[in-house]
Order: C-alpha cells, then sequence, then structure tokens
C-alpha cells in the first residue's frame, strides 16, 4: 500500500473540521466540547454561530448557566432547574418543520451551555435526555467544563458509569480546547527538555484562580485557540488532528461581512513545524553548519585511492619480522650513518 500523501492528508482533516463547523451533511449530529477556565469554549462557539448565520442555520440556545439571551441567537430555551420533559416538548416546538418523506428545507443547532449541571442533576436521564432531542435536521453541541467537579446524587448507583464517561461514549465529535500561548510555552520547554509548565488549578498554588482574559490575549499568539480534534467517522474510523482557530479576523476585516475566523494545522505554526516540514529530513537538505560533516564524490575517491604509511608492514612476513617498520627515503632527507648504525 502507498503511503499517504502529506498534502492531501492535511487539507483533508482541513475539510473535515470546515464541515464540522459550518455544520453539513449531518458532520457530527453530537459534539462536545471540552474546555477550562484557562481557555472557555467562547471562540468556538462564535465562529460556530457565525458560520451558522452564513448557511441561514437556526441556532438555539439551551441554558442550564446563561442568564440573558445572547444577540445572535434565535431562540432562547432555559432549563435550569425544570422538568426535563417539559424542557424536551418546549425545545422540540422550535425545531424547524420538515416532512417525514423529505430532507428538512432548514436545519438547526442547538447549543447547550453547560453539562455539568445537568450531570449534577439528572445524571441517570442525561443520555435519554440528548437522544430525545436529536432529529435528523438538528445538530447538538455541547459544553463540558472539564475543571468544574461533577457532584453526583446520592442516589446515582455507583457502579454506573460517570456522565462523562457517557458523554464521551456518545458524542460523534470531541473538541478538546486549549490556548495557543500556553501550548507554546510547553513546546519551548520540550525544546529545553526542561518540566512543562502548569496553569490554573494544576499549579496548586493557593488564592483566587483567574483564567485567560481578552486584555491579556487580545494580541499575538495569545489570540488563538488550539482544538484537539477527534471526529467519529460512519464507518467507525476515528480522524485526529490539532489546529489553530484566529477570531481576530472578524474585526480586522469589517468589510468581509461576517468574517469567519482562520483555520491552519497546528504543525504550520512555526514552533510546532516538524523537521520534515522543513525538508531537513533524511535525504533532504543538511542542517547549516560552520564545516561540512560530508563528503563530495571526488573526496571520496581520493580518500580510497590513498597509500596509508607504513602499509606494507602490515603483511605478515614470518616469525620475529612483522612488526618490522619500512621506510623509503625521500630527496627531501638527510641520511646520517650514525642514526643508521643506532
Amino acid at each position: 500500500m502507498a503511503p499517504e500523501n502529506p498534502i492531501h492528508s492535511r487539507s483533508h482533516s482541513l475539510l473535515l473540521l470546515q464541515k464540522l463547523l459550518n455544520l453539513r451533511d449531518a458532520a457530527s449530529p453530537l459534539t462536545l466540547v471540552l474546555d477550562y477556565l484557562e481557555q472557555p469554549a467562547q471562540p468556538v462557539l462564535e465562529e460556530l454561530v457565525t458560520r451558522a448565520r452564513i448557511a441561514k442555520t437556526k441556532v438555539i440556545l439551551l441554558s442550564f448557566a446563561t442568564v440573558s439571551k445572547p444577540k445572535d441567537v434565535d431562540v432562547f430555551v432555559k432549563a435550569a432547574g425544570r422538568d426535563l420533559r417539559v424542557v424536551t416538548k418546549e425545545l422540540v416546538g422550535h425545531y424547524p418543520a420538515a416532512d417525514a418523506a423529505q430532507k428538512p428545507t432548514q436545519r438547526a443547532v442547538v447549543i447547550i451551555d453547560s453539562l455539568n449541571a445537568l450531570a449534577s442533576s439528572a445524571a441517570s436521564a442525561m443520555s435519554g435526555f440528548l437522544s430525545g432531542i436529536l432529529t435528523p435536521a438538528i445538530s447538538i453541541v455541547s459544553i463540558y467544563h472539564t475543571d468544574v467537579p461533577v457532584v453526583l446524587p446520592k442516589s446515582f448507583n455507583e457502579y454506573e458509569p460517570h456522565p462523562f464517561i457517557i458523554l464521551s461514549h456518545l458524542a460523534t465529535a470531541i473538541l478538546r480546547l486549549s490556548s495557543l500561548s500556553q501550548e507554546i510555552d510547553r513546546q519551548k520547554a520540550r525544546n529545553r527538555a526542561v518540566q512543562e509548565p502548569e496553569w490554573g488549578l494544576k499549579e496548586d498554588r493557593e488564592g483566587v484562580i483567574i483564567g485567560l482574559t481578552s486584555a491579556s490575549s487580545s494580541a499575538g499568539a495569545g489570540a488563538g485557540v488550539v482544538i484537539d480534534m477527534e471526529l467519529r467517522r460512519k464507518s467507525g474510523r476515528t480522524v485526529t488532528e490539532k489546529f489553530i482557530l484566529m477570531r481576530g479576523a472578524t474585526t480586522a476585516a469589517p468589510s468581509s461581512k461576517l468574517g469567519t475566523g482562520k483555520l491552519a494545522l497546528l504543525t504550520d505554526h512555526p514552533m510546532f513545524r516538524t523537521p520534515e516540514a522543513d525538508g531537513t529530513e533524511e535525504g533532504g537538505e543538511e542542517p547549516e553548519s560552520t564545516f561540512n560533516l560530508g563528503l563530495t564524490e571526488k573526496q571520496r575517491k581520493d580518500r580510497e585511492g590513498i597509500v596509508l604509511p607504513y602499509f606494507d608492514a602490515q603483511t605478515d612476513i614470518g616469525a620475529g619480522q612483522g612488526g618490522r617498520i619500512l621506510y623509503e627515503m625521500g630527496r627531501e632527507d638527510d641520511f646520517d650513518d650514525e642514526e643508521d648504525q643506532i
């Protein structure tokens, strides 16, 4: 089997993420976005909403933690503290009308702002609730905060799997988010073979934990979000790749209407570029140096033709004479009779 073309593989990975963010062809019915205090999911949600508005996709926000309706959301449904059956009935009532025999004329995306509250209050009913609100015309994007503890009810069976394990099993796509500036600092530590730095709760420091703010990440590398994508295809094959999402394009180009962010592979960043991408792999260009470690073809032939000094002394010529030194005088040598006698 021929090796896969790296250029084709990179283009294919970018295309998969584009389809996932554009909610095209039901690329992922249930997408699980994993964020934490150091990198919230807000930039990815803004990108999803922006692309949904361009594609005229209806945006429905199912709120467990959001207080008021955001401006770019079409429908706002409160779910905190309510019966899930009532919430399901209200939510389904906002779905686009579709004929059972035909494809829906309009698609919709349901964004769940926090699954932690649902996992704490109704862990056993969570999988049934998510399955009940999913239809062929609907894509669900749910947020799960990995650094927020889930307090399970006393009635929860200790032999049942944790709600996060259930969510990871149900999800058809998982997006793990991290800060680009922090990933760069980790890569610098790996390049120096030192311990990688930690932030937030992993620092184990006393005091108030403050995550990334817009003021500290408004410029430079901090404005990017690293997306670790795990996409599970219908064939059962899993596609994994890391990307960088830059949301600065929405404000830098007002003439581009809504303006989507810029997507790129993480390996395209200069800090994460592999030696193969720079052409320094085996058979490629050698690294620059003050001296050349290799030999040209002419130098190699000249080296093979050199006869080393005292080469004939290595020949076995009999007992007691194998260690003698043979020397031929040159014209510049001064022959001394006394030294010859000694």
